[in-house]
């Protein structure tokens, strides 16, 4: 972290600002609603206590559902210029690593004082966004609000429910009404998913891993799953972005905008569809590329996370840019939308808190906390700060990847080839899931192609793991 320009540790200021936080901020001044009845809660990892957002759905009778969703509100806590602000700009992120979780907040706050937590009454700024029976967002609002998290569920379980392939999750079943509330929210969800299809977004499904620990020691590498549950939260999320970004528009203020641009490698992406018998058009159009990618995924579902991540990586990365009021904004090209921001989850990323600071102001009648040359240089930094986070966790997880496979040199694996260019051939195993550089009898071998291989080499510290093919079984 440090090579990347970022802190691991809190400093002596910000320990000692966060000492005199005691409670959760409390409502004061202006119209603040009472919405602790209404059937919040949380859906997120099993293990999160960082909890930056709940919902709730109400149907009406036309088969429109106005759903809400509360944003935890850290900048009633966290002040702007104060020592935590500082140190939560200088990383812009939380960093999950699979050694530790280098939170963006001191714990005291992110999983506690400003996460809305089970059984707490927290205040919020609730998104409200009306939408009609045929997915499309008829209206919306924004508001600070009191709010009561009634039961903390976690995807897995939410999924499996939800899918009819399991139970009702113990805590969901508690609360009487949650289980047709959830009911609403998927259906909510699922309509608002059918729109962005139709305009284009993008179903990519790379290939996630997350690290098993038995007893404090590292276990493991599993691979996550999409699932019904997950999709639910981000089409909400998203949903509730477009709205920020839409209210900061309307209320003349700037913005934080977070954008995908029009691909410059579309050229290879035509290129990798014509490699799989397919026409893509030779102008970048999302619509196109997803119906590529939905044929893919029913034909080859095995090899589909790979060619998401050469989809991924030819795509380019996303970025922060800044918004001025009556400029014309660039659309998302992996989300297919035209308003875009960052606002859900501002104890685990500057961004989010910065918008939320931009969303206050506009609430209030009040001009920007920030000028449009700080909001301009927050958005490089930003972006520079989610890539060296994502350089770190990458690292930390092949460092671990190797830490598990150090005695297993000699050992055979059935691998997938995952990368083959000039710049090396790399291929993916499994139990566990790790990825590694094949440096001996990688010639001819092409991306998708199945191959035994022997491990051969680690490197702990480096993160290196080498193989080489191995000599098939007769």
């Amino acid at each position: 972290m440090l090579s990347r320009g970022m802190l691991p540790d809190f400093s002596p200021a910000v320990i000692a600002e966060a000492d005199l936080i005691t409670h959760a901020a409390v409502p004061s001044g202006g119209e603040i609603r009472d919405l602790r009845a209404l059937l919040w809660a949380s859906i997120d990892n099993d293990d999160s206590r960082d909890l930056d957002q709940l919902s709730v759905a109400k149907p009406a009778a036309d088969g429109a559902v106005t759903v809400l969703i509360a944003i935890a509100d850290v900048d009633a806590v966290v002040k702007k210029g104060s020592a935590i602000d500082v140190h939560a700009e200088a990383n812009t992120t939380s960093v999950y690593t699979a050694a530790r979780i280098f939170p963006m907040l001191p714990e005291k706050l992110s999983t506690d004082l400003t996460s809305l937590g089970e059984s707490q009454e927290r205040q919020a700024i609730v998104v409200e966004v009306m939408i009609a029976a045929d997915g499309t967002v008829a209206a919306s609002d924004i508001y600070p609000a009191t709010v009561l998290n009634h039961a903390k569920l976690a995807y897995n379980g939410v999924a499996a429910w939800l899918d009819d392939t399991a139970p009702a999750p113990s805590k969901l079943s508690a609360v009487r009404g949650l289980d047709a509330q959830m009911r609403t929210q998927d259906r909510a969800a699922q309509a608002l998913r059918t729109v962005r299809r139709s305009h284009g977004a993008l179903r990519l499904e790379t290939l996630e891993v997350r690290a098993v620990f038995d007893n404090g020691k590292l276990a493991d590498f599993m691979p996550e799953q999409k699932n019904r549950a997950k999709e639910l939260i981000e089409d909400f999320m998203i949903a509730a972005n477009g709205v920020t970004a839409r209210y900061l528009e309307q209320k003349g203020l700037p913005s934080l905008r977070r954008v995908l641009r029009t691909p410059k490698r579309w050229d290879r992406i035509v290129a990798l569809a014509a490699e799989a018998g397919e026409q893509l058009p030779p102008t970048p159009d999302p619509a196109s590329l997803d119906a590529f990618l939905a044929k893919r995924r029913t034909a080859d579902p095995a090899r589909f996370p790979d060619l998401s991540l050469s989809i991924v990586k030819l795509l380019g990365a996303g970025e922060y840019v800044v918004q001025v009021p009556g400029q014309e904004p660039e659309r998302h090209f992996g989300l297919a939308v035209r308003d875009y921001t960052h606002s859900t989850a501002p104890n685990r990323r500057f961004p989010d808190l910065i918008t939320q600071r931009l969303l206050k102001a506009a609430l209030a009648g009040q001009p920007s906390p920030y000028t449009t040359d700080e909001l301009a240089a927050l958005a490089r930094h930003c972006t520079g700060q989610e890539d060296n986070a994502a350089k770190v966790e990458r690292q930390v997880r092949k460092s671990a990847a190797a830490l598990l496979l150090a005695s297993r040199i000699g050992t055979r694996f059935d691998a997938i080839v995952t990368g083959a260019s000039d710049k090396g051939t790399w291929v993916r195993i499994s139990a566990p899931t790790a990825e590694g550089r094949v440096v001996r009898g990688f010639e001819g071998l092409q991306v998708g192609n199945r191959v035994p291989v022997e491990l051969t080499h680690i490197d702990v510290a480096r993160g290196f793991i080498d193989f080489a093919v191995a000599s098939r079984k007769t």
